[in-house]
């Protein structure tokens, strides 16, 4: 009896095939364990501003002028994966626009002139910003602070993702 040799369409198939799952699972590790980044762009066209590598349970903050009782707001965000949620807000005064009234979980402190709301529960898959006409925007993000109006430009509609 004579074996026939395994045909080499039979080769070539495993030889793809292999190849296709090393492609498919390096791709993926290389995903994984790519680092998030805090990014900001324009909403509409989509061009970013700018990028900053994060990782999970990594803080960063937004301080504007109140609009309204122009005083300063210091909104703090928490990274959860791919969430953003808020961790503090920290406002002077009280005012038009400003949170009066606590949701269930939330707690209301002093510290000095300043009082801080925590024990938000919600989170987001992006925030969305006018960047200020007259007072700026801050991002703090570890010991960087960044303008948004130098970086966006003033009036610039603003998103603000983790990819």
């Amino acid at each position: 009896m004579i074996i026939s040799p395994i045909p080499l369409k039979w080769w070539y198939g495993l030889v793809f095939n292999g190849m296709f799952v090393l492609i498919i699972v390096g791709t993926g590790l290389v995903l994984m364990f790519r680092p998030s980044q805090l990014v900001i762009s324009d909403s509409e066209t989509g061009k970013i501003y700018g990028r900053w590598n994060i990782k999970n349970g990594d803080t960063f903050s937004i301080e504007f002028i109140h609009s309204v009782n122009m005083s300063p707001v210091i909104d703090t965000f928490l990274i959860s994966g791919k969430e953003i949620c808020p961790f503090s807000t920290r406002f002077f005064a009280y005012g038009a626009g400003m949170q009066s009234d606590l949701e269930p979980g939330q707690v209301l402190t002093r510290d000095g002139d300043s009082m801080i709301i925590t024990g938000f529960t919600q989170s987001f898959r992006e925030l969305q910003y006018i960047v200020g006409t007259v007072s700026d925007h801050l991002l703090s993000l570890r010991d960087e602070q960044v303008s948004l109006r130098t970086l966006c430009g003033k009036n610039a509609h603003i998103r603000i993702r983790v990819k």
